[in-house]
């Protein structure tokens, strides 16, 4: 007899695939839409051009004359893209003139500058005004103009590049150039370790920091501030290293590199002159020889937090400075972003409040400028109006609140109503009052922070979040969300790249979707999503799980469909760095065609697959069967089923799919296809023999080529029982 074959929307993984009758268990780029699976949209790669580095970033805005901008920002620079073109807008820290080259006939040239450049390792550099080494075979083409990846760090005054090809002599300190040197953001992936592997032997610091001194130091007692390269990954208090001399530290003022506050000669060791270019060690985490360090270090990854006030744009580099790039003035994309005067150079988070436009830092400096004293749960907030005026005073709306429930701000966004701030163990709501307290703050929750700095986000009233204990919303009431694919995402999640996770809205469909790193993963590989139009429609949690990999996500508004970037960490040939190897980043628009479609035309195949849970012969006597005299069908599994066909159907379908029944006759069995199957259906199939016999069946829907598309409808099998063995 034939019978319908119906599922529940969404995955259910907290249970095995028997136990999962009516529901489908996995599966990998599909949605569920008014109740049925379907293939997700494709998407077409924008600009035709390869960024530098891991994107972390995504905004949209536009201007006072309806221009279109995407702001994107990556571990290595700050772009902006806009009538398919990318723009380099990513600020200078130093313009250093007077520089040289030297070669040895290899690929390495070394850069030599007259002064310290404060660079490290993967930064980025931009030279121009060029005449090339003589007798090097390069000419100035080779350099002017064009952004080079630092390879190495000799010295505080040098740093080698890698070029595309060999130079074709041996040159030393000849040619000259300028070099402006960029902003540091910091590395693609996020990192840590504890043990052994967080120390070396013989004693040195729990994941050591290095770095270079910028000055001769003498050997005076009373010398005891150093400078540093730079100190970004210096704690804000502890102990270096020079040569065989150890030296404490109270304040590290990340701006400047100065380490100060402290005592020369410490630890018994011996005060000693110290030159220029000497390497700097952190040990303020000793550990000695042969032991293993019991703290865990985490390297934070280089991310951005991206606003805008108006038409300009505001860039903040994750516990660094904030930039402004202002779209309305003359030649846009030909200026960089600049520092904002009078800002905060410290900072976790920034954003811009809504109606009122306050700029507001979260994570920030108690002292103006001066980044040791950055406070990772203080929140600073400007006058109204204003971008460059954060002195709290009688005549301006200016304020400063600190918060008192967790360890630091983790995020923070604008909902309807208020805006949503989450420390690392509850969540608050900052509100507008105006005059004399400009702002309120309510907390709301508690153990539910927020996982990483991007997993939240609000829609229509609704916030959204990841936490290390699940999944939460907030709509005037904190909320624990039900989620039947719980377990597989935490168990399965990369908790160490934490700040890597970023939540996504795309409004068409009704989807909020966290972005995550597996647990062998370093870079963002799979992808969960809650659709909340599904869940109020059929009063049940919809969630799904796939491999979609994308590190910045931005819904359509501004633009017609959504953006996204992904990043491949495989591939170094971006567009516009001589020596990149930090891997590459394509922004794509979604929900376009059928296929991944990229630079040059290429297209690739989006393979979207579903699997059901194990059915079997109904518990449940049929009152046709009856009729027939057919004998009762009871017993989960009992019996045998037999199909000899099934009667495919879609709601819509382009090109073939495949079909496979998967089968088993007891649950710890390897689910294997039918002799018959796989099988492909086309729009004018009609029925399919199947021959298929088993205990217990599971449905697989799939797509395998091109300009492939499908929306599932009711399937109906042609079953019966067929004996017990």
């Amino acid at each position: 007899m034939l019978q319908k074959v119906n599922f529940l929307p969404g995955f259910n993984k907290q249970v095995t695939p028997t136990g999962a009758e009516a529901q489908w268990t996995g599966g990998d780029y599909v949605r569920f839409r008014y109740g049925t699976p379907e293939k997700l949209g494709g998407w077409d790669q924008l600009g035709g051009d390869n960024l530098t580095g891991a994107a972390r970033a995504l905004h949209h805005f536009d201007d006072n004359a309806g221009i279109k901008y995407a702001a994107i920002g990556t571990n290595r620079i700050l772009y902006v893209y806009s009538g398919g073109q990318y723009y380099d807008i990513h600020p200078i820290d130093k313009t250093i003139t007077g520089c040289d080259f030297s070669t040895d006939a290899t690929t390495t040239v070394t850069i030599t500058f007259p002064t310290p450049h404060g660079m490290s390792e993967d930064d980025i550099v931009y030279l121009d005004t060029v005449t090339a080494p003589p007798g090097s075979g390069y000419t100035d083409a080779d350099f002017e103009d064009k952004k080079f990846m630092a390879t190495s760090i000799p010295t505080a005054t040098s740093i080698t590049v890698t070029m595309g090809s060999a130079a074709s002599g041996t040159t030393t300190n000849v040619g000259s150039c300028r070099a402006q040197t960029y902003y540091t953001v910091g590395p693609a992936q996020e990192l840590g370790g504890f043990g052994f592997g967080t120390g070396q032997w013989s004693g040195t610091a729990s994941g050591p920091a290095t770095t270079t001194l910028v000055a001769t130091i003498a050997a005076d007692a009373g010398v005891t501030s150093v400078t540093l390269t730079s100190s970004a990954a210096f704690p804000s208090s502890g102990t270096i290293r020079i040569g065989t001399e150890d030296i404490t530290f109270t304040a590290n003022d990340t701006s400047t590199g100065i380490l100060s506050g402290g005592a020369r000669a410490a630890d018994g060791t011996t005060l000693a002159e110290h030159t220029l270019g000497a390497t700097i060690t952190n040990i303020s985490s000793y550990v000695g020889w042969g032991d293993s360090s019991t703290e865990e270090v985490t390297l934070e990854p280089g991310l951005w937090v991206l606003d805008n006030y108006g038409t300009t744009l505001i860039a903040l580099i994750y516990n660094n400075k904030c930039f402004s790039w202002d779209s309305t003035i003359s030649n846009p994309t030909g200026t960089r972003a600049a520092v904002i005067a009078g800002a905060p150079t410290a900072s976790r988070h920034m954003l811009v409040s809504p109606v009122d436009r306050h700029l507001i830092f979260l994570g920030t400096e108690t002292t103006i400028g001066t980044s040791s004293t950055q406070d990772d749960m203080f929140i600073r907030w400007s006058d109204q109006e204003s971008l460059s005026d954060y002195t709290p005073s009688a005549t301006n709306t200016a304020g400063t609140q600190r918060l008192a429930n967790g360890s630091k701000v983790m995020g923070a966004i604008r909902g309807r109503d208020a805006i949503y701030i989450w420390t690392d163990s509850a969540i608050f709501l900052m509100r507008f009052v105006g005059q004399p307290f400009t702002f309120s703050f309510e907390q709301v929750g508690t153990n539910c922070g927020l996982i990483g700095k991007n997993a939240c986000m609000e829609v229509d009233g609704t916030a959204f979040w990841m936490s290390e204990n699940g999944f939460f919303q907030y709509a005037g009431q904190l909320q624990s969300m039900p989620c039947l694919v719980e377990d597989y995402v935490f168990d399965d999640l990369n908790s160490t790249s934490r700040n890597l996770i970023n939540a996504g809205l795309n409004n068409l469909f009704g989807e909020v979707s966290w972005y995550y790193c597996s647990e062998d993963s370093n870079v963002i590989d799979r992808v969960v999503t809650y659709n909340y139009l599904e869940s109020v429609m059929l009063k049940k949690p919809i969630w799904y799980t796939g491999s979609l990999p994308r590190t910045a996500w931005e819904d359509s508004s501004i633009y017609a469909k959504p953006h996204a970037c992904y990043y491949d960490n495989a591939d170094d040939v971006s567009y516009d760095v001589v020596g990149n190897t930090d891997g590459i980043t394509i922004y794509y628009e979604h929900e376009t065609g059928t296929d991944q479609v990229n630079a040059g035309g290429v297209v690739t195949a989006i393979l979207a697959t579903i699997t059901s849970g194990d059915f079997d012969i109904t518990q449940k006597r049929a009152a046709q069967g009856q009729l027939l005299g057919a004998p009762d069908m009871r017993g989960d599994g009992e019996y045998i089923m037999k199909i000899r066909r099934f009667i495919p159907d879609f709601l819509t379908q382009t090109g073939d799919t495949r079909v496979t029944l998967m089968l088993r006759d007891f649950p710890n069995d390897t689910a294997a296809s039918s002799s018959l199957g796989p099988f492909t259906i086309t729009s004018s199939t009609g029925k399919v023999d199947t021959r298929a016999r088993a205990r217990a069946i599971a449905l697989k829907i799939e797509n395998t080529a091109v300009s492939q598309d499908w929306k599932l409808g009711t399937f109906r099998l042609d079953i019966q029982p067929d004996g017990r063995r």
